[in-house]
């Protein structure tokens, strides 16, 4: 009778993998034990660059680029066209307050000054021959008068005299009546004469009066030309310097058409661009500094230009106190300031960033020979520093070197 053979439970072979498995998870573990629970990273101490987190007075603040400009610019435009008969100055002078740096020639506007002058000349003469009329009219009519007084006295006395007569029967009734309606018909004339002389009166005075209006518009036309003749003389609104005059003798100049500009040298702003992330906080008053010839100077918007273009809008700034030697055109590196001084913890700035956009950072021990990776948030910054908003504390030491190399890393062992 066969007997069944009971299999062997432990093998050489079993034995053999089970110990291989427990050495395999025994390493895996003393590593583990060895690196804290992470990866690790052996570093030199003189390739990296370690600080001390601290707590002080901060003040946000972003770097803008600013251009020296005048104070003031005044655009030289042509207010009359014309051709360009004379170039008083080239650009790049000097010039005081009423200089002439063009003339320019307008034959159809010295027509029209003509025309108006004369029509001004036509329209006196006529205004004073209507009041001399006027006047000639009123010595009539009391001649006019003189006479018919004179003649109705006659009249009157004849007529008086002649109805006694009638009365008494010694004239007869036909002569009474032709000496009645003598009397009557000087009478009426002498209204007729005043009547007359009213109506002729009236219609010379508003002669007079339309006569004088027009006069008077022909005269603010022949102001107005004069004023236009004068515009021909492109002057100097302001004494300053005058930029490239872009025109010739000869040339053609369109009402409105800018020649050129003329720059206020009593005083100087800048104008800087800043990116358009910062422009809803950005607001006239806002203040700056700068660094110029080795000292610190002082800046303040005035203007925020709100059009955005390529990212970047503009703002004008007025200095505090002029630079002695700043030139128009000088680029000057300004610190615009964001907010107040405030106390706040905060690192220096540094390459880590590009690597962990701020979210985490390695914090170094007290003896300086490891760097653990540790989550942090940062919030304002300036020049200088980054504004710690929690992870760090102060007197904390950490690497603010570039991380290039450690974006997978737990801790840098410091040698």
């Amino acid at each position: 009778m066969d007997r069944k053979i009971k299999k062997k439970k432990w093998t050489a072979k079993k034995i053999a993998i089970y110990a291989g498995a427990a050495l395999l998870v025994i390493f895996i573990g003393y590593n583990f034990f060895l690196s804290g629970g992470g990866t690790r990273l052996n570093v030199e101490r003189n390739k990296i660059n370690i600080s001390t987190v601290h707590e002080g007075d901060f003040q946000e603040f972003i770097p803008v680029d600013g251009n020296v400009l005048p104070i003031k610019t005044i655009r030289l435009d042509a207010i009359e066209g014309g051709v360009v008969s004379r170039k008083h100055y080239d650009g790049g002078i000097l010039v005081e307050k009423g200089d002439t740096i063009l003339e320019l020639a307008n034959n159809d506007l010295l027509q029209s000054f003509v025309r108006e002058e004369t029509q001004a000349f036509i329209l006196v003469n006529n205004l004073e021959n209507t009041k001399l009329g006027l006047q000639r009219n009123q010595f009539d009519l009391r001649r006019n008068l003189l006479e018919l007084d004179y003649q109705i006295d006659a009249a009157k006395d004849a007529f008086e005299r002649g109805k006694k007569l009638y009365d008494d029967s010694i004239i007869s009734e036909q002569e009474f009546l032709n000496l009645k309606r003598e009397y009557n018909r000087l009478k009426d004339n002498r209204k007729i004469q005043i009547e007359t002389n009213k109506f002729d009166s009236l219609n010379a005075k508003l002669q007079i009066r339309q006569t004088e209006a027009t006069l008077e518009r022909t005269r603010e036309n022949l102001e107005m030309i004069k004023r236009n003749l004068d515009n021909l003389y492109i002057k100097a609104p302001i004494e300053g310097r005058l930029s490239t005059v872009d025109v010739e003798v000869g040339e053609s100049i369109a009402p409105g058409q800018n020649i050129g500009q003329i720059d206020d040298l009593n005083g100087f702003k800048v104008r800087a661009t800043i990116d358009e992330h910062y422009i809803s906080r950005i607001y006239a008053g806002l203040n700056g500094t700068f660094t110029f010839a080795g000292n610190d100077f002082g800046l303040a918007i005035t203007k925020v230009y709100p059009e955005v273009n390529n990212g970047l809008f503009e703002v004008d700034m007025a200095f505090d106190t002029i630079p002695n030697g700043i030139r128009r055109g000088q680029t000057l590196q300004i610190r615009l300031q964001l907010s107040e001084n405030i106390t706040a913890v905060q690192i220096p700035r540094g390459s880590f960033y590009q690597t962990t956009g701020g979210n985490w950072i390695f914090v170094v021990n007290e003896d300086e020979t490891e760097a653990v990776r540790r989550d942090i948030r940062l919030g304002r910054q300036n020049q200088r520093y980054y504004e710690v908003v929690e992870g760090l504390q102060p007197g904390e030491k950490v690497v603010v070197s570039s991380y290039r190399g450690y974006e997978d890393k737990d801790i840098l062992v410091i040698k």
